[in-house]
């Protein structure tokens, strides 16, 4: 019997069985109890304590041998979690097969060739919320919104044939399963395969579906069998997907009909969908908002999003137009949140504790972590340039890492240190993508200064500045050369590729005409901050 709605997302495993099972899933240990409900995804962490919300399935992400799979089911059966998801192939043995059975805790494997991020979305497409007991639930052709397996079925029941619901960048969103009346010949709709994905752009068959306000009908390529008819799905001139109806002959002109109306509902499924992840994008970043604001609210946000007593840092994640960028700001905006959801998929898998939120145009991430200080920060940079390695942006992305600390009450500290290192990666008066502050502290306090000094040079500086205006002389250059060799007139008349007498000389010149005091140590740092001021601000 199904347990009392308590209005979270959720769905039996019978239920997963039937939608992923063969196709994506297969069961190797425990039993499918029609009476167990998933309502959690969680990540397993290699380095943590195996640990999920009661009724989550778990992600064995690295887990392969039977031994670290026996140890983290044991445990996991210790909170109640419903599964276990490892990569296939996987065998268990006796040992592992009596502990799913002992626990309760189902052992599932992954076929090859699915991510362990799409997985996860399907799982989370597949809990959705909704009930007798809900108030107006919210439908779409009477199809609970965003239930794009049962519109996927739906699909399929009027065209007699399976059918996939891909999004635009060919990635599964649903499928419908064959009735068990269908034809040997009718199989469960699945993804296309990557080489048959080629010979149709080559074809110029995908440009004409994105083309197309009707059905397309794909003839076979490299097999007879592979015959299919494509509705593209889009809001207004935004393409948003596509539907894949695998129909050996040609659906009829009413078949055809009820393909572009079901595009029309698909359409409203996944706007629903973006939006209410949208709504819970923007309630999540309000709560982390709060968090790494401090105040009189920062407690209880922390305990919404999950976060605990343990050491953090922040890190911020910014992306940087070219000058000559000339997006749209709808593009801008809509790259800044695909990059945002990125970044949290790789902090999630890094740790799964990890919290996400897109503030104004930076995604500061929140990372729980166990090492020392130095270690964490480190490993904090190593994990930045691995993102920064996988993901391609027409944009310049910046990550920079706050300090840990050891409350969550601290987190504006980090968040504090993370923005000044931020504001010198924008500024490009360094060349690096990934910095923590003590890294560029340096320029950091010379921005600082240059907000609060934006009057033009004056005194020594701005005496020399003009005599070289005026004279086409390089009295600045020569100044310059000789502060950054510390007085040194061998290497900095070397540096200037002029002889020592010849620099001397100049040098002579920089204190007549700036009536400059070499020899005072206040006169030297007043015209050094000033010139490195000037190099920022033409940085900048």
């Amino acid at each position: 019997m199904r347990p009392a709605m308590n209005h979270r997302p959720q769905a039996s495993l019978v239920h997963v069985m039937e939608e992923l099972g063969g196709t994506l899933l297969d069961v190797v240990a425990g039993e499918v109890s029609p009476d167990r409900f998933i309502e959690a995804v969680a990540i397993h962490d290699p380095r943590d304590e195996p640990e999920a919300p009661r009724n989550a399935i778990v992600l064995g992400v690295g887990l392969e041998n039977s031994a670290e799979v026996l140890q983290v089911i044991t445990r996991l059966g210790l909170s109640g979690a419903a599964g276990l998801v490892v990569r296939a192939p996987f065998a268990a043995d006796e040992e592992l097969v009596a502990a799913a059975q002992q626990t309760g805790v189902v052992l599932f494997t992954l076929s090859r060739g699915t991510t362990w991020a799409h997985l996860a979305g399907l799982f989370r497409a597949l809990m959705t919320p909704g009930g007798p007991d809900d108030a107006r639930p919210v439908t779409f052709g009477g199809i609970l919104a965003g239930d794009l397996f049962a519109m996927a079925n739906a699909i399929a029941a009027l065209l007699e044939a399976p059918v996939t619901i891909e999004d635009r960048n060919a990635q599964l969103l649903a499928f419908s399963h064959a009735p068990e009346s269908s034809a040997p010949t009718v199989t469960r709709g699945r993804q296309l395969p990557q080489h048959y994905t080629r010979l149709l752009e080559e074809a110029g068959v995908l440009q004409e579906i994105n083309r197309s306000d009707s059905p397309v009908v794909v003839p076979p390529l490299d097999d007879p069998d592979s015959s299919r008819t494509v509705m593209a799905v889009r809001a207004g001139d935004e393409m948003l997907g596509t539907i894949w109806v695998a129909s050996p002959t040609p659906l009829s002109e009413e078949g055809m009909r009820a393909l572009r109306d079901s595009a029309r509902l698909v359409a409203m499924h996944l706007v629903w969908q973006r939006t209410d992840a949208d709504a819970e994008r923007r309630l999540r970043a309000d709560q982390l908002r709060s968090v790494l604001d401090g105040g009189p609210g920062a407690a209880e946000a922390a305990h919404r999003l999950g976060l605990r007593e343990e050491p953090v840092m922040v890190l911020a994640l910014s992306l940087h137009a070219p000058a000559t960028d000339q997006l749209p700001h709808a593009a801008v905006a809509a790259e800044r949140k695909r990059i945002a959801d990125a970044f949290s998929v790789h902090l999630l898998f890094a740790q799964p504790r990890s919290i996400v939120g897109l503030i104004g145009d930076v995604a500061y991430g929140v990372l729980p972590v166990v090492a020392t200080t130095p270690d964490a920060e480190e490993s904090a940079v190593r994990l930045a340039n691995e993102f920064l390695t996988r993901v391609r942006s027409s944009q310049r992305l910046f990550i920079t890492i706050g300090g840990v600390v050891q409350e969550i009450s601290q987190l504006p500290r980090s968040r504090s240190s993370a923005d000044r290192a931020m504001r010198v990666l924008r500024a490009d008066v360094v060349d690096t993508q990934v910095a923590r502050l003590e890294d560029v502290h340096a320029e950091s306090l010379l921005l600082e200064l240059t907000g609060a000094a934006r009057d033009v040079p004056s005194g020594p500086l701005a005496r020399l500045l003009a005599y070289d205006e005026t004279h086409q002389a390089s009295l600045v250059d020569t100044l310059r050369a000789w502060l950054d060799a510390m007085g040194d007139v061998t290497a900095a008349s070397a540096a200037m590729f002029v002889h020592q007498n010849t620099f001397r000389y100049r040098l002579r010149r920089v204190a007549e005409v700036g009536r400059l005091d070499l020899d005072d140590p206040s006169a030297r740092f007043a015209v050094q901050l000033q010139l490195r001021l000037i190099d920022i601000r033409r940085d900048r």
